[in-house]
């Protein structure tokens, strides 16, 4: 079984073709030749920008010499109506301060602090999975901002603002694309910007959502009341250099970024796991074995978490099939040499991981969907050299740990008690704010035989 891959662009095309393509889908607008291709250039109408898949280039982007290759300040263009200048978006000293006082909170012992809210969320998500034919979209994107809400500000999602900033998330993300025109072209400071009327408010609305759980959060820090969670954590940490803490406003951008970052890009893997091992129901047994062997319960830890090896393979090769940002867009600061050719100053520089998770000559089956790759030791040099699902290099992200702890867990906890099997048709991979399916990711649950038969 081959997973379902969007079809891709053949031959070249015009400015007018990206504009309209790119809003509507990206991956389908690239060119199919980019699965096989070291390097690609494209030079339309104001477009400059060189698409790198060379693990040499990627590194020396990434790693090597980051601050030669800032982020492109188009990426902006299209998040600002929600994201404000968060950490994902700025650069230099704005980005290093804000760094030096988010790292502390995701760093040492807390991914064991915040276990029991991670599997709190996780049975929560598995006892109320609904049965017969659903789209695992809303179901994953519940589940990701359940773990959000708790491990941030020590609520469910069922609590009242958190609900309401979960609500007109979904509504946000299914209006705003991940290219915008402003991401496309040079617009000056003046020109009025390319975002849709809803695109807008329901940014504003989660804005507004989020600065009342901040403002709350930021009397119980006063009062000496707040619990000890990632968002007391966050706001009460100075920065070293300055010593000064985020303002009121620069934490709203922040919980804008961690509620995007760490709800959508989980629930798009989360969706796209679980439909996989639907697709593959041998998978799905040994999963479910594992999870009941390891008898996850109330009383869990992160050692028992640590048993669930064939779920973190699934979840890692979910990951490179279906790398929830596909894309990353960096900026030549100066004139550079790339594969012999010149990058002048001003040029946009992509990485992505779609293609590099997805090259034919850096992975073996490489559009097969083989959880065994992970074991396999002559697969290690693929996974150092193109395996970048949450980027690499100083801006890799700080909830990686999180998101690799809550992944396997939720898909544990789901399969030790329900069969998923697939429908007639399979999903078709969209980006828009992540990967998504086109009209959403079906399947069909079932009870699980409790005595492990495997059949329902």
């Amino acid at each position: 079984m081959i997973p379902p891959k969007p079809a891709s662009a053949e031959g070249r095309t015009g400015f007018f073709h990206y504009l309209r393509n790119f809003r509507r889908d990206l991956l389908s607008a690239m060119p199919a030749r980019l699965y096989r291709a070291w390097m690609a250039e494209f030079r339309t109408g104001p477009i400059h920008s060189f698409l790198c898949n060379d693990p040499e280039l990627v590194s020396r982007v990434l790693r090597d010499s980051p601050d030669d290759f800032p982020k492109s300040n188009r990426l902006r263009e299209g998040l600002a109506p929600l994201l404000g200048r968060s950490v994902f978006v700025t650069n230099g000293e704005e980005w290093k301060r804000q760094r030096r006082i988010i790292d502390p909170a995701f760093e040492g012992g807390r991914l064991r602090e915040v276990f029991p809210h991670i599997l709190e969320a996780a049975q929560r998500a598995a006892a109320t999975l609904p049965q017969g034919e659903v789209d695992l979209e809303p179901i994953t994107s519940r589940a990701a901002a359940d773990v959000i809400f708790r491990t941030l500000f020590s609520v469910p999602i069922e609590d009242e603002t958190a609900a309401s900033v979960f609500s007109a998330f979904r509504a946000h993300q299914e209006e705003q694309p991940i290219v915008n025109a402003g991401a496309l072209l040079p617009l000056p400071r003046w020109f009025p910007r390319f975002h849709s009327s809803r695109t807008r408010r329901t940014a504003a609305q989660i804005r507004q959502l989020i600065e009342t759980m901040v403002d709350a959060r930021a009397k119980q820090i006063a009062d000496g009341t707040a619990p000890d969670d990632l968002a007391t954590k966050i706001m009460t940490t100075p920065d070293p250099v300055t010593g000064q803490t985020f303002t009121p406003r620069e934490m709203v951008d922040q919980v804008a970024i961690f509620f995007l970052a760490g709800h959508e890009t989980s629930a798009s893997a989360l969706a796209w796991a679980l439909w996989l091992l639907a697709a593959n129901p041998d998978w799905q047994d040994r999963i479910a074995s594992e999870a009941s062997a390891a008898l996850l319960s109330d009383n869990s830890t992160m050692s028992d978490s640590s048993k669930l090896n064939l779920s973190r393979s699934v979840f890692r090769e979910a990951l490179r099939l279906y790398p929830p940002v596909p894309m990353m867009v960096r900026e030549a600061a100066c004139p550079v040499t790339f594969r012999q050719r010149t990058v002048p100053k001003g040029a946009q520089i992509v990485i992505s991981p779609w293609h590099l998770h997805r090259h034919e000559r850096l992975w073996q089956n490489p559009d097969g969907f083989d959880p065994s790759r992970w074991e396999c030791p002559a697969a290690k040099k693929s996974v150092r050299n193109a395996y970048i699902p949450f980027s690499a290099g100083n801006r890799v992200c700080p909830g990686a740990g999180f998101a690799m702890l809550e992944g396997p867990l939720i898909l544990s906890m789901i399969l030790r008690d329900y069969r998923l099997t697939v429908t007639e048709t399979p999903p078709v991979p969209v980006a828009r704010l992540t990967v998504r399916g086109q009209n959403g990711i079906k399947v069909m649950i079932s009870p699980r035989d409790p005595r492990g038969s495997g059949h329902p």
